[in-house]
């Protein structure tokens, strides 16, 4: 009965993704994020954008790291996340204050607002 449900020739294993592959793909990422930086006016999308960025910048250090065979890559992601989510908490602040004194979530009304 098995012999019945085994191919005679299975799959070859996905092994033909390479550093190039991940580096695209990081690039895209990295260019989505940078054009949706530049065009929105929304303070939400800019930081989702950013955080976009940083993430594509994290596969990038993983993808090398991976290829050099060593764990610097790894260790510098973890900073990078780090920085990221202090950047988030600093950044989501922000958009409460703002939108608390101007009721928009514009980056025109940022800034027309002075310390």
């Amino acid at each position: 009965m098995m012999h019945l449900l085994a191919q005679a020739n299975p799959p070859a294993p996905m092994h033909a993704v390479t550093l190039g592959h991940y580096l695209f793909v990081s690039a895209a990422m990295f260019a989505i994020g940078l054009i949706g930086f530049v065009s929105r006016r929304n303070l939400i999308i800019m930081f989702l954008c950013t955080e976009l960025m940083f993430q594509a910048a994290g596969i990038a250090l993983i993808a090398f790291s991976r290829f050099h065979l060593n764990h610097t890559g790894e260790t510098f992601v973890i900073f990078v996340l780090t920085v990221a989510a202090a950047e988030a908490a600093m950044a989501l602040a922000l958009v409460v204050l703002l939108f608390r004194r101007r009721e928009s979530l514009s980056g025109e009304e940022w800034a027309s607002m002075k310390g």
